[in-house]
């Protein structure tokens, strides 16, 4: 291989390389869902784009179904580590998918009914959450979960899975700061026949 191909091959690369980083960093990027946390909005194998794009003009809102690594995921400051986590290459930092419940300064508290059924209060006033899998289906609150009544600091937001009776989220670990976050979910492509676009909705 002569110099001039030797170059162009790198300059190539070079270019890939930087192109990905781009388009990951700054716009967005493919996640493939491993569990059914989030069912019946996400299932297993369902594969969704997340965006990056918004996280430099807005923070996210009550109902947006967030990317984001987890408070007790360590990320390394090794520039391979780094560089890794922005390429999508060899990646091991575990990413977690759930939906934003709780924002910032607000008073949270997860409330047991006599009828076996439970409910999410925000400020004192139940939420309505049409999505989730099933209000019945929950796990009895102990003392060493998270279910409030709790005030979410500055920068804290309380995250839950759809199917709360299998999802490990702020009611196991806690609140997550906004730096953890990695994009919001807009679209879930795949398979063809679950199709769905997720609208900007504040519940």
């Amino acid at each position: 291989m002569n110099k001039a191909v030797l170059k162009e091959t790198v300059d190539t690369i070079v270019f890939v390389v930087v192109a990905i980083i781009i388009i990951r960093f700054f716009l967005g990027e493919i996640r493939w869902i491993p569990s059914g946390s989030m069912k019946p909005t996400l299932v297993e194998g369902d594969r969704v784009f997340v965006e990056r794009l918004s996280r430099f003009y807005r923070t996210p809102t009550r109902g947006d179904i967030m990317v984001f690594y987890p408070p007790q995921e360590t990320l390394s400051a090794n520039p391979i580590a780094v560089f890794s986590r922005l390429t999508g290459f060899f990646c091991k930092d575990i990413a977690y998918i759930k939906r934003v419940i709780g924002l910032p300064n607000e008073k949270l508290e997860i409330v047991q009914n006599d009828d076996g059924s439970t409910d999410v209060f925000i400020n004192d006033k139940k939420l309505d959450e049409p999505y989730i899998m099933d209000k019945y289906e929950y796990p009895i609150c102990n003392s060493d979960m998270n279910c409030g009544p709790l005030i979410l600091g500055d920068d804290e937001y309380f995250m839950m899975g759809d199917n709360r009776g299998h999802s490990s989220d702020s009611r196991y670990w806690g609140v997550l700061k906004e730096d953890r976050f990695i994009g919001r979910a807009k679209l879930l492509f795949w398979p063809f026949t679950h199709f769905k676009y997720f609208e900007k909705k504040s519940y």
